[in-house]
């Protein structure tokens, strides 16, 4: 059974050498047939040439492309070059750390699920670290899209993973470069009928968000405004 994950990274120089090394030492010990994907969304600070010197093991992968498209083409990119038969995906910061995996996987085997959706509400610190203004901002919009969407899920919570069949099925469809891309998701996934299951996760490493909180925002209430008309649910 093979176990992959996607790591978008945008910019990342500072932390991408470290999220390559401990996600390949924490992928050898939890897995027997792990691969790591690192998708270079056109940085511009050298993140592809560190990662590339970063990479210890024949299962890890840094592709990309030369222009900056966001962080939902990165993830996408991934997802759809991944070959293993469950497929994750989570951020160069490692704000959850890699342990929801092993977790995550549990309740593959247990439940039969489609997808299994990281849940930060209701967890001890959860948003441990998060500024007041990104703490609110964050709450506020994961209600507005749960909302939108008619679903409990916490739809931008970092950390997904995927049956290979339903992140083919799901990300063939998926057209947002943006961070709404999380949205969309599971928008797609809720029309296809998919059942997924909710892991509890906190935040474990914190650093300041690239997220232009205002700015972003309003782009991303935009994207949600189309998906819900393109994802038939408007």
């Amino acid at each position: 059974m093979k176990v992959s994950l996607v790591i978008p990274a945008y910019n990342e120089a500072d932390v991408i050498a470290a999220a390559v090394k401990e996600a390949e030492a924490f992928l050898e010990s939890a897995f027997t047939d792990p691969e790591l994907i690192i998708v270079n969304d056109g940085s511009t600070d050298g993140t592809e040439t560190v990662a590339q010197k970063a990479a210890g093991r024949d299962f890890t992968r840094v592709i990309g492309y030369e222009d900056n498209r966001g962080k939902g083409a990165a993830v996408r990119t991934g997802m759809l070059d991944a070959a293993g038969d469950y497929v994750f995906f989570t951020d160069a910061d490692r704000a959850y750390g890699f342990e929801p995996l092993r977790r995550a996987m549990d309740v593959f085997s247990e439940t039969g699920a489609d997808a299994v959706i990281g849940k930060r509400a209701g967890t001890e610190n959860a948003y441990g670290g998060y500024p007041l203004l990104r703490r609110t901002a964050s709450k506020v919009f994961s209600t507005i899209t749960r909302l939108a969407a008619g679903m409990s899920y916490d739809t931008q919570c970092g950390f997904k993973g995927f049956t290979a069949d339903a992140a083919k099925r799901i990300f063939t469809q998926c057209t947002t470069d943006g961070f709404a891309f999380d949205f969309e998701v599971m928008m797609i996934f809720d029309r296809l009928g998919l059942h997924a299951e909710e892991l509890p996760v906190a935040i474990v490493n914190h650093r300041a968000s690239k997220v232009r909180v205002l700015r972003d925002s309003f782009r991303m209430l935009r994207d949600i405004s189309r998906i819900k008309r393109t994802a038939g649910r408007g």
